[in-house]
């Protein structure tokens, strides 16, 4: 079992180990305390991912249940899950700093637990309710993944070690996408509701592990202060909380209903504006009013800026590319979910290397150019995906694909991870979490937003396999475009970083 320090050991050390031992708790456990440790937080990654990839290969099966294929509705089986999390990991951080990141880890792991189990049951029921289930399952990784990640990053002291921590948590997300995949897959062969009954029976069996071998914290939130209804009113945000969720779901629900009832319906343009004026209403309460603000604005720089820019314009392309070179395969070349989880097995490797390559090489490398390598990744991957033909065997494409962009997304994560991490504070470690968890999961959502609008615009109805590749190479045009844009920022950001070296000599 792991534990942290006595407090009577620390009582009785020398006042320049009290120090350490009182900030730092995980720099002092043993070897396979540690690993212990950081495999247990890890599981937040492994378990969104599955999360996701265990509906991307089988959306269609599930959807045929219900007598579903309209492209706008099977996406939002999908988009409805990360949407969730995207918007709720702000809120989940900042509980997280308020009542205890390890609470709000195993309470989020018992809540993803409760809605599969839910999700499976719905095959009793419609659609509405499967679909109303993915998005309460997504609220389960909006609170692992920040506290997780605020568990790593204040544990450990600013160096390799932390570096390589936040690396490992990372790399953990192909391993869950591929554990999705070859799960899914599997149990839909037999009923696929078991994807879910099983998912939840795992992430109770995680719940009870976490609760044993993570310890307990040595800061507990705010505990100072007097927990009065108006302290927690201040502490937590309320206002920033409410407005900005509602802009992230306004804002979010429309682009993706959209793509179920096109833009001609009046309502999607009401949720969009109203999205928007919910969004300037969030950051007039953080700048002028929040004393305790759920977006960090003062820990922001340039620097800051530019890897969420690219993060957001990668993850939207790693959303669209998953998504619909998938469909290709599954749809028009009529490959077996099993058979795509072989496919995507490469991802393993490269990804789990990449993450690491990255907690290595942090801070002998400039960000800029990490983040450049990620988005030439991006681009050269989402080009391939949408090249390819349909017909082309598994070696060409699709595998170099693979191959490529998955270097993108697990040089783009730690990245930003671990520059917001060393910018915040060590008490709101959850906060800077967060905003990046936010930003992945919520740029995935929105990017299938974009593409599913994109896609029912030429597939002409989809009524036939011609159309429908139409459809989905479309998607995959808009996902190179993304990524295109994300080339061009880092590069320009590169250029700025050389000017004022130059200046300054």
């Amino acid at each position: 079992m792991v534990s942290s320090p006595s407090m009577e050991n620390i009582e009785s050390a020398p006042s320049h180990l009290e120090k350490t031992i009182s900030i730092y708790p995980a720099d002092n456990l043993s070897p396979p305390r540690q690993i212990l440790f950081v495999g247990t937080l890890c599981t937040a990654m492994f378990t969104n991912q599955i999360g996701l990839g265990n509906t991307l290969t089988t959306v269609s099966l599930i959807g045929a249940s219900y007598n579903i294929s309209s492209p706008g509705q099977l996406s939002w089986l999908i988009a409805g899950y990360s949407l969730t999390v995207g918007t709720f990991i702000l809120v989940g951080g900042r509980l997280g700093d308020e009542f205890g990141h390890k609470r709000l880890f195993v309470i989020g792991m018992m809540w993803y637990a409760l809605w599969s189990l839910v999700a499976g049951l719905a095959v009793f029921s419609s659609h509405v309710l499967f679909v109303f289930a993915r998005v309460l399952q997504g609220m389960g990784p909006a609170l692992t993944l920040p506290n997780g990640l605020a568990l790593l990053g204040g544990s450990y002291a600013p160096g390799p070690r932390k570096n390589m921590a936040v690396a490992w948590f990372g790399g953990a997300a192909p391993f869950g996408a591929i554990a999705g995949f070859l799960f899914g897959g599997l149990f839909a062969m037999v009923w696929w509701p078991w994807i879910y009954w099983s998912q939840a029976i795992a992430l109770a069996g995680v719940a009870a592990f976490a609760a044993w071998t993570i310890p307990k914290p040595l800061v507990q939130g705010r505990k100072e202060e007097k927990r009065t209804l108006g302290n927690l009113f201040k502490a937590l945000d309320v206002p920033g909380g409410i407005t900005g969720v509602t802009a992230l779901v306004l804002f979010n629900f429309a682009w993706n209903q959209a793509v179920v009832v096109t833009w001609k319906q009046p309502y999607v343009y009401v949720c969009l504006i109203l999205g928007i004026l919910f969004a300037i209403a969030f950051f007039l309460i953080e700048i002028y009013w929040a004393e305790f603000p759920l977006l960090p604005l003062s820990a922001f720089n340039s620097d800051i800026a530019f890897v969420f820019a690219c993060t957001a314009t990668g993850w939207a392309c790693f959303g669209i590319w998953v998504f619909y070179i998938g469909q290709v395969a599954l749809d028009i070349s009529h490959t077996t979910p099993i058979q795509m989880a072989a496919w995507y097995l490469p991802v393993i490797p490269v990804g789990l290397i990449s993450a690491l390559a990255v907690g290595k090489l942090f801070g002998r490398i400039p960000a800029s150019w990490i983040m450049v390598v990620g988005q030439v990744a991006y681009t050269t991957g989402s080009i391939l995906a949408a090249l390819r033909p349909a017909e082309s065997i598994y070696w060409t494409y699709f595998f170099f694909s693979v191959l490529i962009i998955t270097v993108g997304m697990d040089t783009s994560f730690p990245a930003a991870t671990i520059i917001f991490s060393n910018a915040v504070a060590r008490k709101y470690q959850g906060m800077g979490a967060s905003v990046v968890m936010t930003i992945v999961n919520y740029s995935i959502s929105l990017g299938l937003g974009f593409a599913g609008t994109l896609e029912t615009n030429i597939n002409k109805g989809g009524t036939t396999e011609e159309d429908r590749l139409d459809g989905y190479r479309g998607g995959l045009w808009l996902s190179v475009g993304l990524a295109g844009l994300g080339l061009v920022l880092s590069l320009i950001f590169v250029g700025k970083e050389q000017l004022q070296k130059r200046q300054k000599a």
